[in-house]
């Protein structure tokens, strides 16, 4: 029996949806690339979908801090985490919560993200603000 890539009604019904959700302003599942601006501020808005997750991810350098926050309209699972290997580690984590603020201070480079997941059975709108120093 050969396989074969799935092509056709199923790959136009994805791209459809994913259509739907970009117009909507809508996060099915994001992850979203940090590309921080000259005045080193990251900020943005988004909605999550129930059971959906969103991700911001960027590069950061030893000796660098962020100072971090931000707020939502349900409470979210949040975290800070980045990868050693195949290890994941957390400098930041707390379930259900709607809005909380830290510094995260870099000691090693690596590519960092800031992560929310929607448990709710509401879509959750989401403000978020980064500022690397």
């Amino acid at each position: 029996m050969s396989r074969r890539p799935v092509r056709g009604r199923a790959t136009a019904g994805l791209l459809a949806g994913a259509a739907l959700g970009l117009a909507a302003g809508v996060a099915q599942a994001e992850l979203i690339d940090i590309q921080w601006p000259d005045d080193n501020r990251f900020e943005r808005r988004l909605t999550l979908l129930p059971g959906k997750f969103a991700e911001l991810c960027g590069p950061l350098q030893a000796g660098q801090t962020v100072e971090w926050s931000f707020e939502a309209d349900q409470a979210l699972d949040f975290n800070i985490h980045y990868h050693v290997g195949s290890d994941v580690r957390y400098p930041a984590r707390q379930d259900r919560v709607a809005r909380l603020q830290g510094q995260l201070a870099v000691d090693s480079p690596q590519d960092h993200c800031w992560m929310w997941v929607n448990k709710t059975e509401a879509a959750a709108t989401l403000a978020v603000s980064l500022a690397r120093r």
